[in-house]
């Protein structure tokens, strides 16, 4: 089915052809429908999968049906975890809503950069903001937004909120809205915590789950890169040299690992920049705009900071280090191979890893192909558990002490005949 059949304006339409798109991915097929309606929405998805345009193209829609009023009130409201989630979705909305009207205006707000100019920009009014919920919370403490107008909620990628400790901040915000509204819930999974929060938010929801969770994409080849630990890192440049990738986004474990990369990578002239929690808001919307021009052959990121990077045709992804959690290895390698592009996701596996590649193949129900790269090649052998020390002896619990108790009781003795009394020590 075509965009066109959906019910869609000329002005959406329009937008949705500039970006080249002509069908609808299944999430947008079945959401867009739904939410032109005026349904509430739960829907699983995860990230590459169209979720923002099933959501936003209906919503501005709707908006474009509407009276412009002069006081502009924030009638949709968009809730990201991370920044960079906010940034993408605003840019999105910004691109479908181009020709809608000249007067629809979106706007976007994060933490990690000053407030101040975010409050101007909001002094005139604006209809669809989105948000990190830290953020808005400030600004509703500075009586820079009201929230009781709003018509329309939606809760982009809940499950990561949730895991990042934001559900006080969510109660918050769902407190200053309207009871009679429209609610949009995404999360790429329904874990119990989403469960309790979709109980009274959503009001009689269409459910929607397009694809099995933890399935990777087919146009995604997998491959684990069996090496030792210490030469990862001279690994992975041999590897972008060799094979001339030009843009690779690598995933590190900690902040520190991601920087002590960069530094690494730069110092052989492989132009790379890194993206975390600890890095300025301006250092990682450079870093990033960096990778999307070609400027900047090599991102690395860690996993929360990563959340958001939309960029089509990227063409690998590399795990430095296996994630703690399964589930998060098809979070990462879902950031190549979307819309039915070719991608390649490696691993770069250490012995010690094997354990944890073994339960992301249990997670997604196949085989990822092990390799090893010459002068690269893993220990044959698994180096050997340092010896364990004899743990000393414990005495019977009734034989301790037996030298310093058997003193104690001849002294005891001694008190006796001496007195005639058990002499006890005040």
């Amino acid at each position: 089915m075509p965009f066109t059949k959906l019910g869609l304006s000329d002005p959406l339409l329009r937008a949705i052809a500039e970006a080249g798109y002509t069908h609808p991915s299944p999430i947008q097929e079945q959401a867009i429908p739904a939410v032109l309606k005026g349904h509430d929405l739960l829907a699983a998805a995860q990230t590459g999968t169209g979720k923002t345009a099933g959501f936003a193209l209906p919503l501005l829609h709707r908006l474009s049906q509407q009276h412009y009023s002069s006081n502009r009130p924030i009638r949709v409201l968009i809730l990201t975890p991370t920044r960079e989630l906010a940034a993408q979705v605003g840019e999105s909305v910004s691109q479908y809503g181009a020709h809608v009207h000249p007067r629809l205006k979106t706007e976007v707000v994060f933490g990690g950069v000053k407030i101040n100019p975010q409050m101007m920009r909001l002094r005139g009014g604006v209809d669809v903001l989105v948000a990190t919920p830290g953020r808005l919370i400030d600004l509703v403490n500075q009586n820079a937004v009201k929230l009781d107008k709003v018509e329309s909620l939606v809760l982009d990628e809940a499950d990561r909120m949730l895991d990042m400790g934001f559900i006080r901040d969510i109660k918050k915000i769902i407190a200053l809205l309207p009871k009679k509204r429209q609610n949009l819930l995404f999360s790429a999974t329904f874990s119990e915590e989403i469960r309790k929060l979709t109980t009274g938010l959503l009001v009689n929801p269409i459910k929607i789950e397009v694809a099995a969770r933890n399935i990777a994409a087919e146009t995604v080849e997998q491959v684990a890169y069996l090496c030792n630990k210490t030469q990862k890192a001279e690994l992975l440049c041999h590897l972008i040299k060799t094979e001339q990738w030009q843009q690779v986004l690598v995933f590190t474990s900690t902040k520190h690992g991601a920087n002590r990369l960069t530094e690494k990578l730069n110092k052989i002239d492989i132009k790379a920049a890194a993206i975390h929690g600890n890095k300025s808001q301006g250092a990682r919307t450079s870093a990033l705009a960096g990778f999307k021009a070609g400027h900047v052959r090599v991102l690395v990121a860690t996993d929360v900071a990563a959340r958001g990077i939309d960029i089509a045709l990227l063409p690998y992804v590399v795990n430095y280090e296996l994630p703690r959690s399964s589930a998060d290895y098809v979070h990462r390698i879902g950031r190549t191979g979307r819309a039915g592009e070719e991608g390649k996701a490696i691993s770069l596996v250490s012995h010690d890893e094997l354990p944890a590649l073994k339960q992301v193949e249990k997670l997604i129900g196949a085989a990822i192909k092990r390799e090893q790269v010459s002068g690269y090649e893993a220990d044959k052998i698994a180096p050997p558990m340092p010896p364990e020390e004899p743990r000393p002896q414990r005495a019977p619990r009734n034989n301790r002490n037996v030298k310093s108790t058997g003193k104690a009781m001849d002294k005891v003795k001694s008190i006796i005949n001496a007195t005639g009394k058990v002499k006890t020590s005040k």
